[in-house]
C-alpha cells in the first residue's frame, strides 16, 4: 500500500509537468525566404522551406542553430511550399546539417525555365534521402498530439469548410478583382495547424486570388490565433478579405530588410478585427517608423543582421508566449 501511495503522489506531481508541454514554433530569419521550424509537444518537428542558397550556408546555419535551441537533431517533415530559390534554394545545405525523414510537397514544379529545371534538379536529388509525400487539400501530416491539416495545395483548395468556418464573410464586401498567378506562388502548400485551442495558419506566398478562394463568399477556414504574413507581407497576397476574415490575435511577417512588408499590406493587416500585435523578423526599409512595428517586437532592425529568430510557444488551451531573440522581449496573449 506504501509502495503504491508513493507511485500516486508522484505522478501527481509530474501531472503539472506533462499539462504544460507546449507546441514551439521558431520564424527564422532567412532575409525575405521561408524556414518556419515547428515542434510539437512531443518533440516531432516540421520544417517549412529551407530558405536562399549559397551565402556560405547561412540559412541552413540559422535553420540549424534553431534547431539545437528546440532540441531537435532531425526533421521529421520538410513541407516544401512551393519550388522557389528563396523557399527550396538551401536544401542541400539544410541536409548537411540535419536529416530529414520525410520531404512533403504538392508535386511537380510547373515551371519550366533553366533555374526552375535546377530547382526540380536539386529536388529531386535531396527527396532521395529520405521517403516524399506528395499532399494535397484536405489531407493531414501525421504527427502526435497536433492537428496540421493541408488546406491549399497545386493550385487547388479544400472543398469544406474547416471546423469554425463556413460562416459568410463580411470582409469581401467590395473584393477588387485579382489576376491569375501561372506561378508556382499560387500553388504554394498552404496548412492550418491546431494544438487543442491554438490556431496557427502558414500559407507559404499564396497570392491574392487563391486567397479570396479561401475567403470568399464564405470563409473557410475561420478565425486563427496567429497569421503568418503570406508571402513575406508584399501587397500581391495578403488579400484583406482573407486576413481580415482569419481575424488573427498576431500577425508574424517574415519580410526582409529589402523584400517584404510593404506599407500597402501592412496596413491592412494592422486593421484586421481583432489584431493585438504585428511583430516583424525585419524592419522594412520602405515602411519606414508608420509602417512597421514597433521595435521591441522586430527580430532584426538593421539590414546587415545577426538573423534572430522570433519564437512562439503555445499552450493547449489557447494561451501563448510570442519572444523576440535578438532582445529576448516576450508577451503572452492569454487564452480567448
Amino acid at each position: 500500500m506504501r509502495t503504491l501511495l508513493l507511485l500516486l503522489c508522484a505522478l501527481a506531481l509530474a501531472a503539472p509537468a506533462f499539462g504544460a508541454k507546449t507546441l514551439d514554433i521558431y520564424f527564422v530569419d532567412v532575409e525575405g525566404g521561408q524556414a518556419t521550424l515547428i515542434v510539437s509537444p512531443d518533440r516531432q518537428s516540421i520544417l517549412v522551406d529551407t530558405g536562399w542558397p549559397g551565402f556560405e550556408g547561412r540559412d541552413a546555419s540559422r535553420i540549424h542553430a534553431a534547431a539545437k535551441d528546440a532540441g531537435v537533431k532531425r526533421i521529421d517533415y520538410l513541407v516544401t511550399t512551393h519550388y522557389h530559390t528563396d523557399h527550396v534554394g538551401g536544401i542541400q545545405q539544410l541536409l548537411e546539417k540535419l536529416r530529414v525523414v520525410t520531404f512533403v510537397d504538392h508535386g511537380p514544379n510547373v515551371e519550366t525555365s533553366k533555374s526552375a529545371n535546377e530547382l526540380t534538379a536539386m529536388y529531386e536529388k535531396a527527396v532521395q534521402t529520405g521517403k516524399r509525400l506528395t499532399v494535397k487539400p484536405g489531407d493531414k501530416l501525421p504527427l502526435k498530439g497536433i492537428d496540421v491539416g493541408i488546406v491549399t495545395a497545386n493550385g487547388e483548395r479544400v472543398s469544406r469548410a474547416l471546423s469554425g468556418g463556413g460562416a459568410a464573410n463580411p470582409a469581401c464586401t467590395g473584393a477588387g478583382e485579382y489576376k491569375d498567378d501561372p506561378t508556382e506562388n499560387a500553388r504554394s502548400v498552404g496548412f492550418v495547424l491546431s494544438y487543442g485551442k491554438f490556431r496557427f495558419i502558414n500559407l507559404g506566398d499564396l497570392t491574392a486570388k487563391k486567397e479570396l478562394e479561401l475567403a470568399c463568399p464564405e470563409n473557410r477556414i475561420g478565425p486563427v490565433d496567429v497569421y503568418l504574413t503570406t508571402h513575406h507581407g508584399l501587397e500581391t497576397s495578403n488579400a484583406q478579405p482573407i486576413v481580415h476574415g482569419l481575424r488573427p490575435r498576431v500577425a508574424i511577417m517574415n519580410n526582409g530588410a529589402k523584400k517584404g512588408g510593404s506599407p500597402v499590406a501592412w496596413r491592412i493587416i494592422r486593421d484586421s478585427p481583432e489584431l493585438e500585435d504585428i511583430w516583424q523578423l525585419h524592419f522594412a526599409l520602405a515602411g519606414g517608423k508608420d509602417t512597421n512595428t514597433s521595435e521591441p517586437m522586430i527580430a532584426n532592425l538593421e539590414p546587415n543582421c545577426a538573423g534572430r529568430y522570433i519564437r512562439l510557444s503555445a499552450s493547449r488551451d489557447g494561451s501563448f508566449t510570442v519572444t523576440n531573440a535578438r532582445n529576448n522581449y516576450s508577451k503572452t496573449y492569454a487564452a480567448r
